[in-house]
């Protein structure tokens, strides 16, 4: 049968290694809303899933119970109770002995899906699904999966359980979204082709999340795309800005306040930034707030050149909402044509952008691949001298090879050229980094844009490396 999977390649591995493993495996898989999870497990485990139940939101414990039980007479037929049980003590006894029954000699997978609404407040699920790992599955050859898309409630209940799943997760994945490369391949699986600059219009404003691109029509440009899928009335992405947040997170104002705070500037904002724009208290609640967006993928976190910790850097990083916050919020009502209309204005500009540096910030291996450096040692970050002049550079690359990439990134809609005071303007910045710094480190200037730069007087001698899009894409 056909393998309907685009990349996951590693993915893949690790849950085949875990059916072949002689022992009990407990696999979480974290990731957020619409980035494949589900079908990921479904796909790798196609002919090995014995029991699979999703959680319901906000469901009461007794539906939960009642969808557990109807779950198991799907699965096992006359072989499953009649009635709910009382609990999830109870429904985790009905599993085993029904197991118990199954005389295939494949090691069976129990799929759990949407965990943190399985696992309501006071509702016992977390205790009763330890004690049956402990208690019956990890004398059993068994595979037990774990998914859900609040990430964040996935690692600090589950993977960081200081109760009956103690250090019981034997194999961890955190699904990304797609890269660029990975988009493309998606939408040729769908008969949906297009050149690498149409690909990356598409991606910055909805990003690689596989459920977003399946809305992508063959024989219609990007910007007809964007406009279909974000502006139109029945548009999938005109109003999921709100759904996104409320099924990640419990209480997501303090997280939509922290992302609207971000998409207020291009140059990211500090802690203390975040708390004046935003209008938050500065306080351990703030530090979860965080933490949850970082790692469920919305924001990324740099540590600017030669700072502390306490120097971090927030951006948000997570393509739609910032699409959505820039676009879509505000422009909503406007009709057909909306987003042709507005990509020929100034903060299109300005948007594409910020939006393309985020891309390149995401691609890192992709530039490091194309500059031939993957097997050096080296650190990526970004750097801001707020003296006079104030300079500010989104990506370097220090490297263990006494070399310092300092990356320029502009998205143009052709050959980008160098004029006099442009030039001018880059020789000062490498000036002023040498000089702050005191960097003993070999320079080069790495300029990464769509099509690439016009070699001209002004460029020569000053580019060192002239790096187009095609590089996110295996070129």
């Amino acid at each position: 049968m056909k393998n309907l999977l685009i990349g996951r390649q590693s993915e893949q591995v690790l849950l085949q290694s875990a059916l072949k493993s002689e022992e009990a495996e407990m696999i979480s898989v974290i990731g957020r809303r619409r980035v494949g999870k589900t079908f990921l497990i479904r796909q790798v485990y196609m002919h090995d899933i014995r029991f699979e139940i999703t959680g319901i939101k906000d469901a009461s414990l007794k539906e939960q119970l009642q969808n557990f039980v109807f779950q198991l007479q799907d699965f096992f037929k006359e072989k499953a109770p009649e009635n709910p049980p009382k609990n999830w003590m109870e429904a985790f006894r009905y599993l085993s002995l029904c197991l118990e029954s199954d005389t295939r000699d494949s090691k069976p997978v129990l799929f759990f899906d949407e965990l943190p609404w399985l696992a309501s407040r006071r509702s016992g699920f977390l205790k009763a699904l330890g004690y049956f790992w402990n208690s019956w599955a990890v004398k059993q050859s068994v595979v037990v999966v774990i998914c859900g898309s609040a990430a964040s409630w996935m690692i600090r209940r589950v993977v960081h359980d200081k109760g009956g799943l103690h250090n019981r997760i034997t194999k961890r994945i955190h699904l990304l979204p797609f890269t660029l490369n990975e988009t493309k391949s998606f939408l040729e699986s769908r008969n949906v082709r297009m050149d690498h600059y149409q690909i990356l219009q598409l991606y910055m404003a909805m990003g690689g999340i596989p459920h977003y691109l399946k809305e992508v029509e063959s024989g219609r440009s990007a910007t007809q795309n964007i406009d279909d899928i974000c502006f139109a009335k029945n548009g999938l992405l005109r109003n999921e800005f709100g759904l996104l947040y409320d099924a990640l997170f419990e209480n997501p104002e303090n997280h939509i306040a922290v992302i609207r705070a971000l998409a207020t500037t291009w140059k990211g904002l500090t802690r203390l930034e975040i708390i004046r724009t935003a209008k938050l208290s500065n306080g351990g609640g703030l530090s979860r707030v965080l933490d949850e967006l970082e790692t469920s993928g919305f924001i990324s976190v740099y540590y600017p050149f030669g700072k502390q910790k306490r120097n971090l850097i927030y951006r948000l990083t997570d393509e739609y909402s910032l699409f959505y916050l820039r676009f879509i919020d505000k422009s909503r009502n406007k009709g057909n044509g909306t987003w042709q209309r507005l990509s020929q204005t100034q903060p299109y500009k300005i948007w594409s952008g910020y939006a393309f540096e985020n891309i390149c910030l995401k691609h890192v291996d992709s530039i490091k691949m194309a500059l031939d450096i993957l097997g050096v040692y080296s650190e990526s970050s970004g750097f801001i001298h707020k003296g006079d002049p104030g300079i500010q550079i989104d990506l370097l690359i220090d490297r263990n090879d006494r070399v310092i990439n300092i990356c320029e990134m502009k998205f143009y809609s052709g050959e980008f050229s160098v004029d006099k005071t442009y030039a001018k303007s880059l020789r000062q910045k490498l000036t002023v980094f040498r000089e702050v710094t005191g960097t003993k480190k070999q320079l080069f200037l790495t300029f990464i844009s769509t099509f690439g730069i016009h070699q001209n007087s002004n460029s020569i001698g000053l580019v060192d490396h002239n790096l187009t899009m095609d590089i996110f894409f295996g070129k």
